[in-house]
C-alpha cells in the first residue's frame, strides 16, 4: 500500500543561499505550447472564480484565467471576445460531449489558443477521444490542457494522447467532496511528485488543496510547472457573483464546487451525486493584491532553498516529513486576542 502525503505533511529544509533579494528571483514558467507565464498561477474554470473581469485582471499580473464552460457556447464566446477586446488573453474550458467540439471550434476560431478539457476524472476514454478530435481539428495550433488525474499512469497516458498540460489532483479542493463521496483520490503532494518522476512529457498543473503560498512552493518543488487555484481567488472584487452578507454581516461572495448540488441543478437541471459544496468567502479586495502576495511568497520560498530561478527549483530542494505536532508548531499559535 502506498503512503500519500498532502502539502501539510511535508516541509522544505532551508538551504545555504546567496540570493540577495527576492525581487531578483525569476518565477517565469513555460507551461507547454502557447502558454508561458510570468506568474505561474491559473484560475480554475469555475463559475464563481473566472469570467471576464478575473481573466483580464490576471493577465495584467502575468497570470492566466480559464473561462468556465457552465453556460451556452454563445455566452462563453461572448466572454472570450470581451477579454480579447480588453487586450488580454485567456483560455476556455470545454467538456467531452459532441457539442463541446462545436464550442471549441467557436472559441478557437475567435483566436483562443488554450483549450481546457474540464472533467473531474481525466483518465477516461471520453477524454482520449476529445483530445484526438481536437488534434484532428486544430493540429498543434492550440494548447490542450486536460485532467484531472492523480497517478503516473494517467499522466503518461494523457501525455501520450496529446495533452500539452495536465491538471494533477483528484479531490482536495476547498469545495470538493470527491474523496468523501467516492472514496477515491490521492493526496496532492504525492500525486504531483509521482507524475513529475514518470515518463509523461506534458506540463504539470498542480490543481487542488493549495491554501497559501507555502503550498504553492511545495507544489513547484515537487515538480509542478504551474498551479491552478480557485478558493484563493474567490471573494476578490473580480470574482463573479454578487456581494451578499453572511450571518455576521460580513460582505462576501459565494463560491461553489461545480459538482455541488446547487451548481448541478443550475447548469444541468438535475443532480446525480453531489461531489462539492457551496460556501461564502469574505471580501479579499482586488485580485492583484492576492496574486502579488502569492507571487512574493513563492519568491521567498525559493530564496530559502538558495534558488533564484523556478526552472531549477526541484533540483535544489530537500524535503522532510512533519508530524501533526510539527504542523501545529508551523502556524501562529500565540494565545490572545487577534489584532489582524
Amino acid at each position: 500500500m502506498q503512503t500519500g502525503l498532502s502539502y501539510d505533511d511535508v516541509l522544505l529544509v532551508p538551504q545555504y543561499s546567496e540570493v540577495s533579494s527576492r525581487h531578483k528571483i525569476n518565477i517565469k514558467s513555460h507551461v507547454g505550447n502557447y502558454l508561458s507565464l510570468d506568474t505561474p498561477i491559473i484560475a480554475a474554470p469555475m463559475d464563481t472564480v473566472c469570467e471576464v473581469d478575473m481573466a483580464v485582471a490576471l493577465h495584467k499580473q502575468g497570470a492566466f484565467g480559464i473561462l468556465h464552460r457552465y453556460n451556452t457556447p454563445e455566452e462563453q464566446l461572448k466572454m472570450y471576445l470581451e477579454v480579447q477586446k480588453q487586450k488580454a488573453q485567456c483560455g476556455a474550458a470545454i467538456g467531452t460531449g459532441d457539442d463541446n467540439l462545436e464550442r471549441a471550434a467557436a472559441i478557437v476560431g475567435a483566436g483562443c489558443e488554450i483549450v481546457c478539457i474540464d472533467v473531474a476524472h481525466g483518465h477516461h476514454i471520453k477524454v482520449k477521444k476529445t483530445i484526438t478530435e481536437l488534434r484532428k481539428m486544430f493540429k498543434d495550433n492550440i494548447h490542450i490542457m486536460t485532467g484531472n488525474v492523480a497517478t503516473p499512469k494517467a499522466f503518461e497516458d494523457l501525455s501520450e494522447w496529446g495533452a500539452d498540460s495536465v491538471r494533477v489532483g483528484v479531490g482536495g479542493g476547498s469545495v470538493c467532496s470527491t474523496r468523501i463521496v467516492t472514496g477515491h483520490g490521492m493526496p496532492n503532494f504525492s500525486a504531483i511528485m509521482a507524475c513529475a518522476h514518470s515518463g509523461g512529457k506534458a506540463a504539470i498543473i498542480a490543481d487542488g488543496g493549495i491554501k497559501n503560498s507555502g503550498d504553492m512552493v511545495k507544489a513547484f518543488a515537487a515538480g509542478a510547472d504551474a498551479v491552478m487555484v480557485g478558493s484563493l481567488l474567490a471573494g476578490t472584487h473580480e470574482a463573479p457573483g454578487e456581494w451578499v452578507e453572511d450571518e455576521n454581516g460580513q460582505r462576501c461572495k459565494k463560491m461553489r464546487g461545480m459538482a455541488s448540488s446547487e451548481a448541478q441543478s443550475q447548469w444541468r437541471g438535475w443532480v446525480s451525486v453531489a461531489e462539492g459544496v457551496s460556501r461564502c468567502v469574505p471580501d479579499k479586495g482586488p485580485v492583484k493584491d492576492v496574486v502579488k502576495q502569492l507571487a512574493n511568497g513563492l519568491k521567498s520560498g525559493l530564496s530559502y532553498s538558495g534558488c533564484s530561478d523556478l526552472s531549477i527549483f526541484p533540483a535544489k530542494v530537500e524535503f522532510v516529513m512533519q508530524t501533526s505536532l510539527g504542523m501545529g508548531e508551523s502556524v501562529p499559535h500565540l494565545e490572545g486576542v487577534k489584532l489582524g
